[in-house]
């Protein structure tokens, strides 16, 4: 499929996992987020101390609020990503409950203190995923330009529902491979 080919038919694939994603009952939503908020604490838990690029929930994505909490209560370090370039990569920011948040971009909560760390492992929100590990985000390209600069390159752990499965996402020469995708029904290393 040609370039923009692709970019149509992700347009268009983003619009209907959107949809499908909000119209899922908020009861099934709360189910697979307590399967995938202990999955993602066992796979975290191989990691201890490290500092986990997370997000704030956005348009019915999984909720790693409460995760975050337990995770900072065992010591490991949180960092919320940070819009400062539309063009460039992420900036994560340290994070702790309590500390004061300003509205980012689309109206996301981001940390209004700007103490910039690079995580060891990111979360990262699906809208589609397919077999080959590949992650179909927003259409911004923002994490595939921030886990192509960060050094070290971070673990990419992709987050999402199993709804959000594509055969695949016709992935292009900047898309970058999750290392690791949770949703409900398990994990998977990539």
């Amino acid at each position: 499929m040609d370039p923009q080919a692709v970019k149509a038919w992700r347009r268009e694939e983003r619009k209907r996992l959107l949809a499908l994603r909000t119209a899922a009952p908020i009861a099934d939503r709360r189910r697979w987020g307590a399967v995938i908020e202990r999955e993602l604490e066992r796979l975290v838990a191989e990691r201890p101390g490290i500092t986990l690029g997370a997000y704030w929930p956005f348009q019915a994505e999984f909720d790693p609020r409460p995760l975050i909490e337990r995770l900072i209560a065992a010591g490991f370090g949180i960092a919320l990503p940070v819009v400062v370039d539309k063009k460039g990569p992420l900036e994560y920011r340290r994070w702790r409950p309590g500390d004061p948040l300003i509205d980012g971009v689309w109206g996301i909560p981001v940390p209004a203190r700007r103490d910039v760390v690079v995580p060891q492992a990111v979360l990262a929100p699906l809208v589609g995923f397919d077999r080959q590990c590949y992650r179909l985000g927003y259409g911004g390209g923002y994490l595939d330009r921030t886990l192509a600069a960060l050094v070290p390159q971070p673990a990419a752990i992709g987050v999402g529902f199993e709804l959000s499965r594509l055969e695949t996402i016709y992935p292009q020469d900047f898309d970058i491979r999750m290392n690791f995708i949770v949703t409900e029904a398990g994990s998977r290393r990539c």
